[in-house]
């Protein structure tokens, strides 16, 4: 039926073949997946409208083969009651309800075929969309791999060109003149630090003179 065909070209068609042609597998996947979800929804619809029919056709047929029963029945009863006229009436109207059977039987035994028929393509479409989804995971855990992957290689490409060393020689270059800024700094300050002795050295010696010669004033008072 024409409402199953979406679905059925879908379902015949190769996943990997349409996310050829999408920007984003992920999105088109999903994109497909709803797409499916709507036309199992619209077929929903169409088998419980084929079966309402079903059921329809079975409901007219048990009741038309009820009729044929009574009637019977019933003229039976009137030919026991001796009245023959009415036992004929009841057979015509017998045979009248047979009819609508016979024609109840086959439109019921049609509908029940389609709708046996649509039962089953529903199940089929259902147990699809279940293989899509767990295709679609599949899918979806290799694309992502495919992007990790593609920007690794992205990011792998720049390792090594022109720019990164000579950036990198330069970065070196730098720290060495950190370095050497150090190391002078360093001397410079063992140069500063042996003045500071040289001149603290001779504020002692000068100390000392100015002791010596008070105790010589001290000694020449003494005597």
């Amino acid at each position: 039926m024409s409402l199953f065909k979406r679905l059925s070209d879908l379902t015949k068609a190769s996943l990997n073949e349409l996310l050829d042609k999408a920007e984003d597998p992920i999105k088109m996947l999903n994109q497909y997946l709803r797409e499916l979800e709507q036309d199992i929804a619209e077929a929903e619809v169409a088998v419980a409208k084929q079966i309402a029919i079903e059921k329809k056709f079975k409901q007219q047929l048990e009741e038309a083969q009820e009729m044929v029963e009574k009637r019977e029945q019933q003229a039976m009863k009137a030919l026991e009651a001796g009245n023959e006229e009415l036992a004929r009436k009841a057979l015509i109207d017998k045979k009248v309800h047979q009819e609508k059977v016979d024609d109840f039987k086959v439109q019921y035994e049609n509908a029940k075929s389609n709708a046996d028929q649509l039962r089953k393509q529903l199940r089929e479409m259902k147990d699809e969309f279940e293989n899509m989804k767990n295709k679609k995971a599949t899918l979806v855990a290799r694309a992502e791999a495919a992007k990790a992957q593609k920007k690794i290689n992205k990011t792998m490409s720049n390792f090594g060109t022109d720019n990164a060393a000579k950036g990198f020689e330069r970065m070196s270059e730098k720290v060495l003149e950190l370095e050497a800024e150090a190391e002078a700094s360093m001397e410079l300050k063992k140069m500063n630090s042996t003045l500071d002795d040289e001149l603290a050295a001779l504020e002692d010696s000068s100390v000392e003179d100015e002791l010596a010669k008070l105790k010589e004033k001290l000694g020449k008072k003494d005597e």
